[in-house]
């Protein structure tokens, strides 16, 4: 079995198997810059100068393994989000904090518009395309006259709900602390945005992702800004729809574990019955309770800053199993 890649948590929590690596605040800042970056360029430059609407498979495969390869670089050090909607669904299941997730995003749009930028120079490079801003067009983020096949408004934010909700969730689960098979993540979520920007590229350039959103529609026409606030909304509505669901996923699977620890344990004494401190959600954060021999629980006292113990899926992160 391989081993999963290691990831430090994004909200400082300690976590195992990374041998005490503890990312500052700009090393992951800069990682997420860097590959959101990577992202457009490839995202965006593929399509630039490969007409997408007639062979639209080269693009979308583009965007999904720039996706691969950036964390594969890069999510050790900040978690390897590179999209502001996965950022939101780390945000709403714990798994960064707020102030952390504002810049994260920050950081990815200017990534994002750097990488647009140089794609931009380019194509002022080239004498075949006399105006830039119209090359843009054809790969930014559209609907209505502006979509590929002419998508109303409701069609596009719909699928761009739907779209980054598939996308958070593949993310959430494969970069999940219990998931043994958290080594795949890169591929998972790679593949996962490969097929997603298939669909979306027929119905309007869609690209689950609002950083590469603003990127394009800085460097096009004006009608691209008027529309970008349905590639900002739009995800992140489908991201938290699917990080709730997920943490709900998550709560559940935790009192399913609790419930089955709690029977197959022996029977409480009396007193025990009425022991407000055996009841598990008013425990201390210092304390873990522990099994005697005779089936009692006594209460045992973690040294400081020790991760809590039975903590909830939705709030570990992705950094692998544990050290043997």
């Amino acid at each position: 079995m391989s081993t999963p890649v290691s990831v430090p948590p994004t909200d400082g929590r300690p976590s195992a198997g990374d041998n005490g690596f503890r990312p500052g605040l700009l090393s992951r800042l800069g990682a997420e810059a860097f590959g959101t970056l990577f992202l457009v360029v490839a995202g965006l430059g593929v399509p630039l100068f490969t007409l997408p609407q007639s062979n639209p498979l080269p693009a979308a495969l583009a965007g999904g393994l720039a996706v691969t390869a950036a964390m594969l670089a890069f999510a050790y050090i900040s978690g390897g989000h590179f999209n502001p909607a996965i950022t939101v669904g780390n945000l709403v299941v714990g798994r960064i904090g707020i102030a952390a997730a504002a810049a994260y995003i920050g950081a990815q749009l200017i990534g994002a518009a750097a990488g647009a930028l140089a794609l931009f120079g380019i194509l002022r490079t080239v004498p075949n395309i006399p105006d830039a801003r119209t090359a843009f067009d054809t790969v930014t983020a559209g609907f209505g006259e502006h979509s590929v096949i002419q998508t109303s408004m409701a069609g596009v934010l719909l699928a761009e709900v739907l779209g980054a909700a598939l996308l958070v969730a593949v993310f959430l689960g494969t970069t999940a602390r219990r998931n043994i098979h958290a080594a795949a993540a890169p591929f998972a979520v790679g593949l996962a945005f490969a097929v997603l920007l298939q669909l979306g590229q027929a119905l309007g350039n869609a690209p689950f992702n609002p950083a590469r959103a603003t990127a394009s529609a800085l460097f096009s026409s004006s009608w691209a800004l008027e529309q970008l606030w349905l590639f900002w909304v739009a995800p992140i509505v489908g991201a938290g729809i699917a990080s709730l669901v997920f943490r709900g996923f998550a709560d559940a699977g935790a009192r399913s574990a609790a419930a089955d620890t709690e029977h197959a344990g022996a029977a409480p004494d009396a007193e025990d019955e009425f022991d407000d401190d055996s009841d598990d959600s008013d425990e201390e954060p210092g304390a873990a309770e522990t099994q005697t021999a005779n089936g009692r629980t006594a209460s045992a006292e973690r040294p400081a800053g020790a991760p809590e113990a039975g903590r909830d899926e939705a709030r570990d992160f992705f950094d692998g199993p544990r050290s043997q």
